[in-house]
């Protein structure tokens, strides 16, 4: 199996990293913001999820725990799945969800209403 070229991507309103492969017929892009505080977690998966817009384009966040604030507001128009790391870290990886993903209001990146 060949290794899996990543490049890096200039996303508009991030504050990490962002990095994009192909697995497959399936574009991912990924950030860590492991290490980050509120509110970069909210605000480079917000600025990430504009780039899913094809049920075959897919976001994997690295965080230091499951993004509840995240995946309350967004959990509807997403499908996620949460992984566990072996360091603790946590990955998420969120999908297209049709009409729902387009429905969604990506510029609010604060956690509470």
């Amino acid at each position: 199996m060949s290794e899996i070229k990543k490049e890096e991507i200039e996303v508009m309103g991030s504050t990490v990293p962002f990095f994009t492969y192909t697995m497959g017929e399936t574009q991912y892009y990924e950030f860590d913001t492991s290490k980050c505080g509120p509110p970069d977690p909210m605000v480079n998966a917000m600025a990430g999820l504009k780039l899913i817009d094809a049920p075959n384009k897919e976001l994997v966040m690295i965080n230091h725990k499951k993004p509840a604030g995240l995946l309350d507001k967004i959990g509807e128009n997403f499908n996620n799945r949460t992984e566990k790391l072996d360091d603790g870290r946590v990955k998420i990886i969120f999908s297209y969800k049709g009409e729902d993903s387009q429905k969604a209001d990506l510029n609010q990146t604060s956690c509470h209403g």
